[in-house]
């Protein structure tokens, strides 16, 4: 195995399936609702950053950023339950076959394979997508208390899988995540809006490049 990698962590929104559509319309529809602007560039600083603190990104600026925190835990979970919604309408089909077939082939080469994922949602979006029970292990929004580039996430994967960080890879489509895997003591391979921060390990031009990583 590639430098004594024994796993891999996978981020999820934008690595494994990419769900950034779905949570643009659900921000959009909330921020629209309050008549605050919201574009892509906004967006795009929401990159794995949990949803209280895209909520205090959105706020930014306006009066609105000065609401009690139980308000603005309402407005967080006002915008999941849209994003819930507009999930409804993924299925397998939402899954490239290049990304399960490079999975299947690290999986068949020994390697155990774990999520990392600052979503709370992860869990509904494999199953959508027809990877439910698929990962040896999960940590996600639901078992953390920081978000990305804290790497709690990530450490939590290793835990879970009972393998020691310096061990495990981390594949991140955000700059937050690289360093998250970084500062856990991991290796990281970016990939999408990562690779232009130049902060990876490896930068992938496709996810089949793994394969070529990890032999």
């Amino acid at each position: 195995m590639s430098n004594q990698i024994r796993a891999i962590i996978f981020d999820l929104d934008g690595v494994i399936v990419h769900t950034d559509r779905y949570h643009y319309q659900a921000w959009k529809a909330l921020a629209d609702r309050l008549g605050i602007h919201f574009d892509e560039s906004i967006n795009n600083r929401l990159r794995g950053v949990s949803r209280l603190e895209s909520l205090s990104i959105i706020l930014e600026g306006n009066e609105l950023s000065a609401l009690p925190p139980g308000e603005k835990t309402a407005l967080a979970t006002e915008k999941n339950e849209t994003y819930k919604q507009l999930l409804q309408a993924m299925t397998p089909a939402d899954l490239s076959g290049e990304v399960k077939e490079t999975l299947d082939a690290l999986r068949q080469r020994g390697y155990r394979l774990a999520i990392g994922s600052s979503s709370r949602n992860a869990r509904l979006i494999l199953d959508k997508i027809g990877l439910d029970g698929f990962f040896d292990e999960i940590s996600d929004g639901n078992n953390i208390e920081n978000s990305k580039p804290d790497p709690e996430v990530f450490l939590k994967a290793a835990e879970f899988l009972k393998i020691s960080p310096e061990a495990c890879a981390v594949v991140e489509d955000a700059d937050a995540g690289v360093e998250a895997a970084h500062r856990a003591g991991m290796k990281a391979a970016a990939m999408g809006d990562a690779v232009r921060y130049g902060h990876g390990d490896w930068n992938l031009q496709t996810f089949r490049d793994l394969l070529s990583l990890f032999p």
